[in-house]
């Protein structure tokens, strides 16, 4: 491996965030960080980024790259904060703007909130590729989760976001606005396109029947493994498996206010005339 990697899991949302840097020079990316957002106060704290923070300022690196595998619904991003203390850009997934046009609906943003993802520094297409130093990062578009959900490839390792788990947990779902299980059935066949060896490294995990958390598998591995799209798994019976298990799943407990500020790459809505910022719970609506 020609990189130095560091991940950093968050038990409260099991998200897992990566520190990635070139072995032997100073210039990193930050993938899928995580802002600590308490649900029953509604307030935000700085935990699990000041790790990150720590961990680049020790060892002396340059951020050029806070990069988002896709509007997540289960976490606030910390890509403004980091933004802010260490530099770099922020990046997503060009359709991002799909996204936002549905949720800007959903919660009825301001009507100043722009549905064209000016949001975020850089949007990226399909086959982009982002420089870090010596570090290339090569964008995947693999979109089914939501619509703009992309993986990443440095060298032999893809950052994979929510598409996959580990193959005892399978698959992400695909019930939020703008998710397919059709079209993430395909997307997952591009990322197991890859040779059998190569490095898998997940966004989350929960540790099912109570083994220790994980969160680096193979190509190898899921498809030989996954409980949902293995290579004895056709489309049609992923489609027909992902549906059933979609239908009986509850909403994640951050979406609403997940939502509402990573489709802002990590900015809090604006305040209002009293200097507060607030989020919206929409009735009965998801």
């Amino acid at each position: 491996m020609a990189f130095a990697l560091q991940s950093f899991f968050d038990p409260d949302t099991f998200t897992v965030s990566y520190v990635v840097s070139e072995q032997n020079g100073p210039h990193c990316v930050i993938i899928d960080s995580v802002l600590d957002y308490d649900p029953k106060s509604g307030r935000i704290s700085t935990q699990s980024a000041d790790k990150i923070i720590a961990y680049v300022k020790d060892h002396g690196l340059k951020v050029d790259w806070i990069l988002e595998t896709h509007v997540h619904a289960d976490h606030v991003s910390a890509s403004q904060y980091l933004k802010k203390t260490l530099g770099g850009q922020i990046a997503l997934g060009e359709h991002v703007v799909a996204v936002q046009k549905v949720f800007k609906g959903l919660f009825h943003a301001e009507e100043s909130f722009c549905v064209d993802g000016s949001q975020f520094d850089r949007l990226l297409c399909d086959g982009d590729s982002l420089q870090a130093g010596s570090l290339e990062i090569k964008t995947l578009h693999t979109p089914g989760h939501t619509p703009a959900c992309v993986t990443y490839q440095i060298e032999e390792a893809l950052f994979v976001g929510d598409t996959l788990f580990m193959p005892d947990f399978g698959t992400a779902r695909c019930d939020f606005p703008g998710g397919d299980a059709h079209i993430l059935y395909r997307s997952i066949q591009k990322i197991l396109s890859f040779p059998d060896a190569t490095r898998i490294f997940l966004c989350h995990d929960y540790a099912p029947g109570g083994r220790p958390y994980q969160w680096e598998t193979t190509v190898g591995d899921q498809k030989t493994k996954n409980i949902h799209v293995n290579q004895t798994i056709d489309e049609k019976a992923f489609v027909t498996l992902r549906q059933e298990r979609d239908a009986a799943l509850e909403m994640p407990v951050l979406i609403l206010p997940s939502v509402q500020i990573n489709m802002r790459a990590g900015a809090f809505p604006p305040a209002e005339d009293n200097g507060v910022a607030y989020l919206k719970i929409p009735l009965d609506a998801l």
